[in-house]
C-alpha cells in the first residue's frame, strides 16, 4: 500500500513538472515572439536574429531556419547563415534557401560550389541576371563553354531596361545589363585564344561602351587588351 502511495505521488510530481514545463515553454515562445516584433519595429537586425533563433530552438521549423539564415546573409556573415542550413543540395530546399546558399559561398570565394546551387536556381526560374552570375563565374573556373551558353542566353533575353551593379571603384555604379553581357563576352572571347582573339575582344568591350561610355570596368578591360595586343606585336618584332 505505501509503495502504491509512493508511485502515485511520483507520477503526480511528474505530471505537475510536464504541465509547468510546457507552460514556461509557451512563455517563452510568447515573450521571444514579442521581443521578435519589437526587434523588427526598432529595425535591430541582431535583436531579430537573436529571437529568431531562441524561437528556433522552442519551436524548430524549416521556414524559420530559412529566415534566420537569410537574415546572416543579409548582414554579410555568410559562414553563420551556411552553418545555419548547411552547404548541402536538397531537392526540396526553399528558393530562399538555396539563394542563400548560392550567394553565401560566392562571396566566401568558393564559386565551384556556389555555381551548383546558382544552377538548381536558374532551373526552377531561368533569368537575365542569374545568366550574367553564372557566366562569370564559370569564366573564374574555366567553364568557358558553359560560360558562353549563360552568356548566348542573357543576350537573347536581356531588356533595355536592365541595370547591373558594380563595385570595383570607391563608389558603386550601375550599367546596361546589355553592356555588361558585352564586356563578360569579351573576357570569355579573349580566355578561349589569347592571341588569336584579342582583337575580338577589343571589339566587344567598344559594344559594351558604346551602350554606356562610362562603364568603368569595359574600359579597364579594353586597356588590359590593347596593352596586351601591344606587348604581343613587340614580341612578334624581335
Amino acid at each position: 500500500m505505501k509503495q502504491i502511495k509512493v508511485v502515485s505521488m511520483v507520477i503526480g510530481i511528474m505530471l505537475l513538472s510536464v504541465g509547468v514545463f510546457a507552460q514556461s515553454n509557451e512563455d517563452l515562445k510568447k515573450h521571444y515572439k514579442d521581443y521578435y516584433k519589437e526587434m523588427k519595429k526598432q529595425g535591430d537586425v541582431q535583436g531579430i536574429i537573436n529571437a529568431m533563433t531562441h524561437l528556433n530552438i522552442l519551436e524548430p521549423s524549416v521556414e524559420r531556419k530559412d529566415t534566420l539564415a537569410y537574415l546572416y546573409l543579409s548582414e554579410g556573415r555568410y559562414m553563420q547563415a551556411l552553418n545555419t542550413i548547411g552547404v548541402d543540395k536538397n531537392a526540396t530546399d526553399s528558393d530562399m534557401n538555396v539563394e542563400v546558399k548560392a550567394l553565401s559561398l560566392k562571396n566566401l570565394n568558393q564559386p565551384k560550389l556556389a555555381l551548383e546551387h546558382y544552377e538548381i536556381l536558374f532551373k526552377r526560374n531561368p533569368n537575365v541576371y542569374l545568366a550574367y552570375e553564372m557566366a562569370d563565374m564559370k569564366i573564374q573556373t574555366n567553364d568557358l563553354a558553359g560560360a558562353k551558353s549563360n552568356i548566348e542566353y542573357g543576350l537573347a533575353n536581356v531588356k533595355d531596361d536592365m541595370k547591373r551593379a558594380f563595385y570595383e571603384t570607391q563608389q558603386p555604379y550601375e550599367t546596361s545589363m546589355k553592356a555588361a553581357l558585352l564586356c563578360l563576352k569579351g573576357l570569355l572571347t579573349f580566355s578561349e585564344n589569347k592571341t588569336a582573339n584579342i582583337d575580338a575582344a577589343i571589339q566587344l568591350m567598344n559594344d559594351a561602351l558604346a551602350i554606356d561610355p562610362n562603364f568603368n570596368l569595359a574600359k579597364i578591360s579594353r586597356q588590359g587588351l590593347e596593352s596586351q595586343k601591344a606587348q604581343q606585336a613587340a614580341a612578334n618584332k624581335n
